[in-house]
């Protein structure tokens, strides 16, 4: 058995380890030690002035350990502690590694206030140009959190994720930019939701839109920053086809992007203050791709609403599964209540069923009896930038607080996927659509044009995580999410 074996054994017991050779050398070293002592003793011991040499000697040797005992303890030099392998609990939390520059918290400084900024700049596809862009970033002391590259035909687009001290603005940010070679630089304030990455964002926003349809254009708009989208119809109520100039592949026009919808129609997506790229082109894509592939989809869940006489009405989403029970409701309705609520002729009303219904174009909540008739519809339809809200109660049911209740749950959606405000196109005559939108407890905004009144209410989005909008009460514990986790811009 080798000695390094034997040593390794005899260490884990816990038992001292010993080897011959090193006590022979010992012994020879003391040996050595003693001989020279004894020379340098009858060297001393038998000249003329030994005995005073020895007393000199005793002297030094007494002031030298005196001045190091009070050298150590004026500069708390301590020993060298034996290295064992382990940390205190405490070292092991302020000591990261054998070069820890101090930190704020030792200096008992406090830490510097900072902000959240994106940008996106264009730098030369050359060798060394993002590497000269982010020393001038470090030189304002900015910390890159994330880095997503967009290759263009000539050059290449940089996002940043960043955190620059409080007192960095916006100016300087892009002034470092352009002096590190960028172009095009554009800059905004960002928020805690930027942080997560590029894949972990765009698989979440791809399990939103398999789980409902109404998310596609709420999935593109958080994909691609704040835009404006619009879904136009395959047949239009004039004729023809909206998709017949666009391929299946979609166009890329700068700021604008046309996909083909999975219906037949087209999808619009314009972002006039920023260009896209080809990489964002071909993540909307993939999107619509993805929700062509699963067809259409309506979450399920409902809730039990109780009317105040005692009747129990279910809520739930409708889709377009349900518009024969809407023309049936259609026909119960009386010509005042259908021209209060499509402000058109009668025989219109059934033509914007087919629209209303689809999740393409928005969220649909119905009301049902026990029996499934429907008696009320709520309707939640994405307009571009703007959010409009409709509603539909049959005659027989109205006044009872359904209209309240489906609109107090349209409103609830809008402000979860990140609506700044929702509005509603009616006549002063429909006292109770007006009701409804005060019984809100929102701002309110009145516009009156040739006896058309549009009331918006305008929404605090970014205190509603994901609950009732603040100043209105919250709905019964009974009811049900019915889409996903809400939008932030």
């Amino acid at each position: 058995m080798s000695d390094v074996t034997r040593t390794a054994r005899t260490a884990r017991r816990g038992r001292p380890v010993h080897h011959w050779r090193r006590d022979v050398v010992e012994l020879a070293a003391l040996f050595t030690a003693v001989a020279v002592a004894d020379g340098v003793a009858n060297l001393i011991g038998h000249g003329p002035d030994g005995p005073a040499l020895l007393a000199v000697s005793a002297l030094a040797l007494l002031a030298t350990a005196g001045f190091h005992t009070w050298w150590a303890r004026r500069h708390g030099h301590a020993p060298p502690a034996e290295d064992t392998g382990a940390r205190s609990a405490a070292a092991g939390r302020r000591q990261t590694g054998p070069s820890r520059a101090l930190l704020p918290a030792d200096r008992d400084e406090a830490p510097v206030p900072s902000a959240l900024w994106r940008m996106r700049t264009t730098v030369r596809d050359e060798p060394g140009s993002l590497a000269v862009l982010c020393a001038a970033l470090a030189g304002r002391g900015v910390d890159i959190l994330s880095l997503q590259t967009h290759p263009l035909a000539r050059g290449t687009v940089d996002e940043f994720l960043l955190r620059a001290p409080g007192r960095v603005e916006a100016p300087e940010l892009t002034g470092a930019a352009a002096a590190a070679g960028g172009r095009d630089t554009w800059i905004e304030r960002a928020d805690a939701h930027d942080l997560v990455d590029a894949p972990t964002r765009a698989l979440a926003l791809a399990a939103r839109t398999a789980l409902d349809t109404a998310e596609l254009p709420l999935a593109l708009r958080q994909l691609l920053g704040r835009c404006t989208i619009r879904s136009l119809p395959g047949r239009p109520v004039g004729g023809g086809r909206a998709d017949e100039e666009v391929p299946a592949e979609g166009v890329l026009e700068d700021t604008v992007l046309r996909l083909r919808a999975p219906e037949g129609g087209v999808i619009t997506v314009e972002r006039p203050y920023l260009p896209f790229t080809p990489t964002e082109f071909a993540r909307a894509r993939a999107l619509v791709e993805l929700d062509t592939r699963l067809g259409p989809r309506v979450p399920r869940g409902e809730d039990v609403l109780t009317l105040p006489e005692g009747n129990a009405l279910t809520v739930r989403r409708a889709g377009p599964g349900d518009l024969a029970a809407a023309l049936r409701m259609h026909e119960r309705c009386s010509a005042r209540t259908l021209g209060l609520r499509y402000h058109g002729p009668v025989a219109d009303a059934d033509r914007y069923l087919n629209h209303l219904l689809s999740p393409r174009f928005g969220r649909t909540l119905a009301a049902q009896t026990a029996s499934g008739r429907i008696i009320g519809l709520g309707h939640l339809l994405w307009d571009g930038d703007e959010t409009e809200v409709a509603l539909l109660v049959e005659d027989e049911w109205q006044r009872r607080g359904i209209g309240a209740e489906l609109l107090g749950r349209l409103v609830d959606m809008a402000a979860e996927a990140g609506c700044a405000s929702v509005y509603a196109v009616t006549q002063a005559a429909n006292t109770g659509m007006v009701s409804a939108m005060r019984g809100l407890g929102l701002p309110l905004d009145y516009q009156i044009e040739e006896g058309t009144l549009v009331i918006t209410a305008r929404l605090d989005a970014a205190t509603v995580p994901g609950g009732p909008v603040p100043g209105r009460p919250a709905h019964g514990s009974h009811r049900e999410q019915y889409d996903g986790p809400g939008l932030r811009d």
